[in-house]
């Protein structure tokens, strides 16, 4: 293979999936240089088209359809329909992986389950996310961001010890299955091409929060006297002592990270803390900690207290807004936005964040519209046309 060649050139991937794990781990895929078909109801398509993040639509779609089905090729399928089901299994022989997320038991009753599909080819690597896994009480509960946030206990570990659950503000579950899911079906195609055997990865919302808390779990699993004890209104961390935490300054806020107490005491000027070298102390006078602080950072401008903790090197930043994020030079540096075009539509979107040899990548293909590549595919792989 040419080395300038995307590492998963030449892979072909069906993509069941709707709205967010699904696709973005199909995103990823085409990302690193897979083929990726996009199957969708002939009557509306992915749900994803209308559910619009912000309420925001661009030619007819969604902004955030757009961010995560761009890149792939898109057909139509009514899987309930013999002819269309039979359509969809001669592609199946015709392609590497399928990525699906519908709820346990419905890929089954349309007779597209993995025992079924590597029937038709032994070769295919099959990826499944689900909401909850196959099993156990929660197996048919909706699959979605927010419910599995809450069902793991994530949203009880931000916030103050006064506050409600705090979820995270973003799709964190879903996007994580993502990339949980796409490292499965990497993984499993290495394989494929050492050994021949095709194979089926699963995860699911659930799992993937899961891992993200596996300090706080194994930490409690091991020791049972391990609670979440959420701190003062500034505090960022349930199970990190004082200063970590946001700040605010007389312009914004400032956070602070894992910094010794008694040099920020000196750095800032108050005297009772940089007298503070008892650690322990860190942890018991932590909101004391946090309100000295909060009261001294509140007297001068975020830009004034950086030059003084970045010169003695203290772990600290300021808190962007969105709209200063997207002015500063450092997002301007990460070089993470892309055009893609559909038509006369020309959008701006984020791009890949991985890097290969050196390189960033990016593809101007828009997401599709409903059905544009059903007659593109259908000469390509069913009818003789050229492969791959």
């Amino acid at each position: 293979m040419d080395s300038t060649e995307p590492p998963l050139d030449g892979v072909r991937v069906l993509d069941f999936s709707q709205f967010l794990a699904g696709p973005v781990a199909a995103l990823r895929l085409a990302d690193l240089g897979a083929t990726v078909i996009k199957v969708e109801r002939p009557q509306g398509g992915d749900i994803g088209r209308k559910l619009a993040f912000a309420g925001r639509f661009v030619d007819g779609d969604t902004v955030s359809f757009h961010a995560m089905n761009r890149n792939k090729y898109g057909i139509t399928a009514d899987l309930k329909n013999p002819a269309d089901l039979e359509r969809v299994r001669s592609l199946i022989t015709q392609c590497d992986v399928i990525i699906q997320n519908f709820r346990p038991g419905v890929m089954e009753r349309i007779g597209l389950d993995y025992p079924a599909v590597r029937r038709l080819n032994p070769a295919i690597v099959y990826a499944s996310a689900s909401g909850y896994g196959d099993d156990g009480p929660w197996r048919d509960r909706p699959g979605q961001d927010l419910l599995a946030q809450s069902l793991s206990g994530l949203p009880w570990l931000s916030g103050s010890a006064d506050a409600g659950p705090v979820p995270i503000g973003l799709s964190i579950a879903d996007h994580l299955t993502s990339c949980h899911l796409a490292q499965g079906v990497t993984a499993l195609l290495v394989r494929r091409f050492r050994t021949g055997a095709g194979g089926l990865v699963e995860t699911s919302l659930l799992e993937a929060v899961l891992d993200l808390q596996f300090e706080l779990l194994s930490t409690r699993l091991n020791d049972a006297s391990v609670t979440v004890r959420r701190g003062g209104r500034f505090a960022a961390h349930a199970f990190l002592p004082a200063p970590y935490g946001t700040y605010p300054t007389r312009d914004g806020y400032l956070a602070l990270a894992m910094n010794p107490v008694p040099e920020l005491g000196r750095l800032l000027g108050i005297d009772w803390l940089a007298a503070l070298t008892d650690e322990a102390a860190w942890w018991e006078q932590q909101d004391a900690i946090a309100e000295a602080l909060a009261e001294r950072l509140r007297t001068e401008e975020t830009e004034h207290w950086l030059k003084i903790l970045d010169a003695a090197d203290v772990w600290c930043a300021p808190v962007l807004t969105l709209e200063e994020l997207l002015d500063h030079p450092g997002f301007a540096a990460a070089r993470m936005t892309q055009q893609v075009e559909r038509g006369a539509t020309r959008l701006t979107t984020t791009r890949s964040p991985i890097r290969i040899d050196g390189r960033t990548l990016t593809s101007d293909r828009a997401a599709p519209r409903l059905g544009e590549h059903d007659g593109v595919i259908d000469r390509e792989l069913l009818d003789g046309g050229p492969a791959r």
